[in-house]
């Protein structure tokens, strides 16, 4: 049974006791978190339902593992015979979660 979620602006296909890397969830860790914006559903047996964009009465719920940053990203810029040059790194924050259940 797996299931495709929307969160942050993209998507993720889960399962029961996956674990995922997404954009930051407002939380601290051990809290329970829902997702309700389920697009695509498949159960062992075979049966796909799929939402137009979303199913209802179909969550996800997972547990906060902890919050964290990814490696930094180095924007670099330069401008040839100016002696001109910007050096800019950004590190975006991210929300490990583990997925407990699916609900149909």
């Amino acid at each position: 049974m797996f299931a495709v979620i929307k969160t942050g602006g993209k998507q993720y296909r889960v399962a029961a006791n996956d674990t995922i890397t997404i954009a930051t969830l407002p939380g601290e860790a051990g809290e329970t978190v829902t997702f309700g914006e389920v697009l695509l559903f498949a159960d062992g047996a075979g049966a796909t339902q799929v939402g137009a964009p979303t199913l209802s009465g179909i969550s996800v719920t997972g547990e906060i593992v902890s919050h964290g940053r990814d490696k930094k990203v180095i924007a670099f810029k330069k401008r040839r015979r100016q002696n001109s040059r910007r050096k800019r790194g950004h590190r975006q924050h991210h929300t490990v979660v583990r997925i407990t259940a699916i609900s149909a």
